[in-house]
């Protein structure tokens, strides 16, 4: 086993600085925190438009910003087709309709408040992210 990327205290700050910030979303405009929802309302709903855009360039921005003033690089290689890589998200969209939300809706804003819904979401996607994991790795 590799425990080379083992960082307890930027793992700990960094989930401390994602708990803040969904409890200070929900706090200053009573909604929960997930990705798919708040981007799904973006483009389809007329309500909270600005926000909910703020909210999305602010993921872009976040590790530009990260990346500038710690000056580590943002290295990502894409090594599969066009084609898997649109099937992918097109399954991972339907998967977030199927469930009622997406991980981060349910990870971390679902289960932060015992939504049983959320916590059997959350469960069942860590389950079959691992299985994937030991089934690629054979």
């Amino acid at each position: 086993m590799n425990i080379i990327n083992f960082t307890p205290i930027s793992a700990l700050t960094g989930g401390f600085i994602i708990g803040l910030s969904v409890f200070l979303f929900f706090i200053l405009n009573g909604r929960m925190t997930g990705i798919s929802g708040i981007a799904s309302n973006f483009l389809i709903s007329k309500d909270n438009r600005i926000d909910n855009l703020l909210f999305l360039i602010g993921l872009i921005l976040g590790p530009l910003i990260y990346s500038y003033f710690t000056n580590q690089k943002i290295e990502i290689l894409i090594t599969n087709s066009l084609f898997l890589l649109i099937g992918g998200g097109v399954l991972v969209g339907l998967g977030t309709r199927i469930s009622g939300g997406c991980t981060s809706g349910h990870g971390i804003s679902g289960v932060g408040r015992f939504s049983l819904r959320s916590i059997i979401a959350t469960m069942t996607f860590m389950v079959v992210g691992i299985l994937t994991v030991l089934i690629q790795n054979i």
